[in-house]
């Protein structure tokens, strides 16, 4: 798989008003903006991170992906988004190195990049983390 960079981290968060001038006031991280995205039932607020950016992820519904990783595991890092190039083919790579993918097709996410998200097998790594294949 050719990884062309770190796209972006998620951080679950429980209130981005709350968590926002971390972020950029003790970290001076500059702010991109705010956007919904319905499909998930979240807020997501994006801030530069040298060259890769951060999104605090709010659940707006309890019954939400991210909601229900705050329920679990408390607020933290939910994924982190790899960019490559055709990502039809590095998916299927990741399928072929027993990578189960969570969503059963592409679809728009933040800032409307196409998206899938995969889990890392049991057997080299902590089930509880996300792994996330992004292309651009």
């Amino acid at each position: 798989m050719h990884v062309k960079k770190v796209d972006h981290i998620g951080i679950a968060v429980r209130s981005i008003e709350k968590a926002l001038p971390f972020y950029t006031d003790v970290l001076g991280l500059p702010f991109l903006g705010i956007e919904e995205v319905e499909s998930e039932q979240v807020k997501v607020a994006f801030l530069q991170a040298g060259e890769a950016k951060l999104e605090l992820l709010e659940p707006l519904s309890a019954e939400s992906a991210v909601a229900k990783f705050i329920e679990k595991r408390g607020e933290g890092i939910h994924h982190v988004a790899l960019g490559v190039e055709d990502i039809t083919e590095r998916i299927r790579e990741l399928k072929e190195h027993g990578i189960r993918m969570i969503q059963d097709a592409l679809k728009r996410g933040a800032g409307h990049r196409l998206e899938r998200f995969g889990r890392r097998p049991r057997a080299q790594h902590d089930q509880r983390q996300r792994s996330f294949c992004g292309g651009e």
